[in-house]
């Protein structure tokens, strides 16, 4: 099947244009998401233009805010023969839009190439935003995009986008799309810091300062414990205000595996301090089990977190190049090299017996150091990459 001809031309001189990235030619890169609202001179008629990538459907609407619910919608998605089909619908809430006849539509042509869906058509629908038309023909336009089961869509997460503002279908412009919310930019941060940074240094302290700070601390514990317990102490704190954050914006379950993956690491994140609270003392039969518990718990958390950090910073970028989950990743392999450097060093310390315990505090030191500068460039990287969302 040949891929429809859709493009950027004629955008802000005859249709309305609204992608991601901001003002990419549909024509030209298959990353682009793109929609065009064309008005025909004294008709109601809209000609609209729709590409994206995805494996189920692509879909816009036109609504009275920047939230979805009460949105007239089209959506060009596959059916169960794999075949491209447009639909009309309404959303109510936040729940699966109800389908609707499609109703004056005409010229059809639709198109799904190496996972690029395309279609144009024309309608002469009233377009209604809560049942009823109005004489409005402002609105804000919102760009979704997912997977489908057996031809029934299902739900995006964030893979969308909306205008900023209102925008008069009928006046040709190029679009850009609205920024982040403060609360979730803040969401975002707070887990950047808790999750890249302090937990780390806190997980790095109890791993690998144990034994040269032992003796050395205040109030009768050693440096290394008071580092360990501040540190994931302050980063489940953070964890819970981000948490509460972005719960007390959205209001409502967001559903997608970042959602998921974020209330286990929540969960997992109480139990962890909690359990330590009530564990056994040092010399007892059982410390060994709650020492091993203790440290897979937090492998696991750490894991979980990362992979949210992933989820989350691909639904804040907006770029061509996705920079910030690449970011992302090279934070981790610098940890994981980290941790390398810092095991070799351990073992070929214990066959160096002779090494002054100077030296070693010194050394120990010098590579925590560097860890965290490391660690500080890719966080600050990464929150102002946040916070120009």
């Amino acid at each position: 099947m040949l891929q429809m001809s859709i493009s950027s031309v004629g955008c802000g001189i005859e249709k309305v244009c609204f992608s991601q990235p901001a003002d990419c030619n549909p024509a030209a890169d298959t990353s682009c998401y793109f929609m065009s609202v064309m008005s025909s001179p004294n008709t109601s008629a809209i000609t609209i233009e729709l590409q994206g990538q995805a494996n189920g459907y692509i879909s816009f609407g036109f609504s009275d805010d920047e939230m979805m619910g009460n949105d007239d919608i089209y959506i060009c998605g596959t059916d169960n023969n794999g075949t491209v089909q447009v639909q009309h619908a309404f959303s109510s809430g936040k729940s699966r839009p109800t389908i609707l006849s499609l109703g004056n539509v005409s010229d059809i042509t639709a198109s799904m190439m190496d996972g690029v869906i395309s279609c144009s058509f024309i309608s002469q629908n009233p377009i209604s935003t809560v049942r009823t038309t109005g004489q409005d023909s402002t609105y804000f336009l919102m760009f979704a995009y997912g997977s489908s089961i057996d031809g029934l869509i299902q739900y995006h997460g964030g893979n969308r986008f909306v205008s900023s503002s209102r925008v008069d279908i009928f006046n040709p412009q190029i679009l850009a799309s609205a920024p982040q919310h403060q609360s979730i930019k803040a969401h975002g941060s707070l887990m950047l810091i808790a999750w890249m940074t302090t937990s780390s240094i806190g997980m790095i302290s109890a791993r690998y300062l144990k034994a040269v700070t032992k003796g050395r601390g205040c109030c009768g514990k050693d440096f290394w414990f008071l580092a360990h317990v501040s540190l994931m102490s302050l980063s489940v704190v953070m964890t819970a205000a981000s948490f509460i954050l972005v719960f007390a914006h959205k209001r409502s379950w967001s559903g997608g595996a970042h959602s998921v993956l974020g209330c286990i690491v929540m969960i997992l994140s109480l139990i962890q301090p909690i359990a330590a609270a009530f564990r056994c003392a040092p010399q007892h039969k059982r410390r060994l089990i709650f020492t091993w518990l203790h440290a897979l718990n937090a492998l696991v958390i750490k894991v979980l977190a990362v992979a949210a950090l992933f989820t989350g910073l691909l639904q804040f970028d907006g770029s061509r190049i996705q920079w910030l989950a690449k970011v992302m990743g090279g934070f981790f392999a610098w940890e994981v090299l980290f941790y390398i450097i810092q095991d070799a060093y351990k073992w070929w310390r214990r066959k160096d017996e002779d090494e002054s315990a100077l030296g070693l505090v010194s050394t120990e030191i010098i590579l925590v150091v560097l860890f965290f500068l490391g660690n500080l460039a890719f966080l600050l990287a990464l929150l102002i990459g946040i916070g120009t969302a």
